[in-house]
């Protein structure tokens, strides 16, 4: 990005804090079309602008007022146009309250646990911090470790929430899988996002990934959980956390999976954040990549779609060789979706890409119970299951 238009972007910000939208609106459509930024009006120059700019990623923006209630499904065409994102208004208003969109207002109940099972409530504490976590413990016993998949929920999500609209433990108990739900509290961001813009949060042994691996040690210690089989996925912030950790701890996590997510890298402040949000971005090298499962809404106006194509060009890029398998089909529930393999020599696939039409930003084949779901695309959570069976540390 030039100059020019980094400072003009500083002032689309301090416009929209300032609840100017329409004036911001009409500053970004004009350096969107190459027009050089304008001069900062007195009293509103770039060190005030900047100043502002790292209180918004800092998360100490409150968000105003109810949440939008969730629109209601609208059903959707076999085949639609890859969307180009909410409009600049309503994008803003975004960032100006704390980075990422908001994802409705999740309140759910607790989920079912089946009798002989366990959903513990836990805690784990270290250096870069703290979380609490939730449990589920199967009640199918098994005489060997079990595999352990830590899901991470995306924002204004809780737990439970994720938990219910994923039914991953339903899935879990089917399998014989422990499934950990990290919470992420106001506290750490407005709208309860994982951190996946900030440098601090990108790295091994640094903020939210370490206290994430934290999370994963104990379980390891204390429960019957399998070192060798170790897997993370998320939605939206979530899923880009999930790629944030298999590219920082390769040697704890044997393969992840990114709903609606991000690219490792993908920005380093609430500027880059726009512009990967709603146009996409490539991310930054990784010296490190594990095997990865994408699903994305071609139609999701909340984070652009080729960050799904990213974040697979990330996972491929280690390997040669590769081969690639693509296929089409429909969901039982009319969702029709392309998916691309990505093949080693034994056939084993080392990244997929599940491209859905008509999909927005959702968890796909999820429950109605649970906040943003879409129940009539294909099953993300057992094509996840699916994929992560394939792959094991060692």
């Amino acid at each position: 990005m030039t100059k020019s238009f980094m400072r003009g972007m500083s002032r689309a910000s301090a416009l929209t804090r300032s609840g100017k939208l329409t004036e911001a609106t009409a500053l970004i459509q004009s350096l969107m079309h190459g027009n050089a930024a304008p001069a900062d009006p007195p009293g509103e120059g770039s060190g005030q602008a900047n100043l502002a700019d790292k209180d918004v990623i800092e998360g100490t923006f409150t968000p105003v007022g109810e949440a939008a209630p969730k629109p209601a499904a609208k059903p959707a065409p076999k085949r639609a146009a890859r969307s180009r994102g909410k409009s600049l208004s309503e994008t803003l208003r975004t960032i100006a309250m704390g980075g990422m969109p908001q994802m409705g207002n999740a309140q759910s109940a607790p989920p079912d646990v089946p009798e002989g099972a366990q959903l513990l409530l836990l805690s784990h504490t270290g250096t870069q911090g703290s979380r609490d976590y939730l449990l589920y413990v199967p009640a199918k016993k098994t005489k060997t470790p079990m595999p352990l998949i830590v899901m991470l929920h995306g924002c204004t999500q809780s737990p439970e929430d994720f938990a219910t609209g994923t039914d991953m433990n339903a899935l879990a108990e089917e399998a014989g899988y422990l499934v950990a739900w990290p919470a992420q509290p106001q506290g750490a961001n407005a709208q309860k996002c994982w951190n996946w813009f900030r440098p601090d949060d990108q790295e091994r042994d640094r903020g939210e990934p370490a206290v994430l691996a934290g999370i994963i040690r104990d379980i390891l210690r204390d429960h019957p959980a399998d070192a060798g089989r170790v897997y993370v996925a998320g939605l939206s912030a979530g899923g880009a956390a999930a790629a944030i950790m298999g590219a920082a701890y390769p040697d704890l996590v044997a393969a992840v999976g990114v709903h609606s997510g991000l690219p490792v890298g993908g920005a380093q402040d609430m500027m880059s954040a726009f512009s990967a949000m709603r146009s996409g971005s490539a991310g930054k090298k990784q010296a490190n990549a594990v095997p990865t499962i994408v699903l994305h809404g071609l139609a999701d106006s909340t984070v652009h779609p080729d960050n799904g194509t990213a974040v697979i060009a990330q996972a491929i890029k280690p390997h040669k060789g590769l081969k690639k398998v693509r296929s089409s089909g429909t969901s039982d529930g009319g969702r029709s979706y392309r998916h691309t393999r990505h093949d080693d020599k034994t056939g084993r696939s080392i990244a997929e890409h599940w491209e859905i039409d008509g999909a927005g930003h959702a968890w796909s084949g999820g429950q109605a119970g649970g906040s943003y779901t879409d129940p009539t695309g294909p099953d993300a959570s057992r094509e996840m299951l699916r994929f992560f069976a394939q792959h094991r540390q060692g």
